[in-house]
This record gives C-alpha cells, sequence and structure tokens, in this order.
C-alpha cells in the first residue's frame, strides 16, 4: 500500500511562492505517474499537474501554466510542486495523488492512492 504525505503549504502574500513535496513510503515510486489536485472553498477537487513514471513527462491545467512547476526525485520518492506568482484564486487544499504505471491522467479516478492533503492560503 502506497502512503503519500504532502507537506509546504501555508500562507502566503499575492506573488509569493511555495514548494509543496509529496513523499512516498516506497523504493519504487518511481513507477509512479503522480498528479496533483487541489479543492477551493466551496469548489470541487480540480487537477493541476501532473508527472509520468519513466520519462517524467508533465502536464497543466491551463490556470497554472507558466507559474507552477512540477519534478520529481526519484533518489528520495518526492514529487515536488514549485508554486510562483501566487494568486489568491491558487488558495485550496493541494492534494497528491499516485497511479502504479499510470497515464498522464487529469480526471481523479485514474488514480488510487491520495494524500491527505496541504492547506496552501495566498491573501495580503
Amino acid at each position: 500500500q502506497v502512503q503519500l504525505v504532502a507537506s509546504g503549504g501555508g500562507l502566503v502574500q499575492p506573488g509569493g511562492s511555495l514548494r509543496l513535496s509529496c513523499a512516498a513510503s516506497l523504493y519504487t515510486f518511481r513507477n509512479y505517474t503522480v498528479a496533483w489536485f487541489r479543492q477551493g472553498p466551496g469548489r470541487e477537487r480540480d487537477f493541476v499537474a501532473v508527472i509520468s513514471w519513466g520519462r517524467s513527462n508533465t502536464y497543466y491545467a491551463d490556470s497554472v501554466k507558466g507559474r507552477f512547476t512540477i519534478s520529481r526525485d526519484n533518489a528520495v520518492n518526492t514529487v515536488l510542486l514549485q508554486m510562483n506568482n501566487l494568486e489568491p484564486a491558487d488558495t485550496a487544499v493541494y492534494y497528491c495523488a499516485a497511479q502504479l504505471f499510470g497515464g498522464n491522467s487529469d480526471a481523479e479516478k485514474d488514480y488510487n492512492h491520495w494524500g491527505q492533503g496541504t492547506q496552501v492560503t495566498v491573501s495580503s
């Protein structure tokens, strides 16, 4: 069973940056496609970004392109989400999700393993 731990959230001013981390409990994390989703106040959970297993291909939601960067460090079983130029609309609980040998999907249903979420608040 894969356990995912999301961390790095916090309070930041508009225009600021945060880096989220998704750490996994197993050494075969390199074989998992990992995505970030977020759920803002009163909203459904939305796709943010994904990085594939193998070639680490990436794909982003239009709302974060050019501001967020997803990457992975398989040596320490971690996927990172660097978030720059944050906006109040980015305020949400951010979740990481993983799927063994998964495709670069933006759909929640395609991920079997989920972390607990980390709160990101963008406010002045």
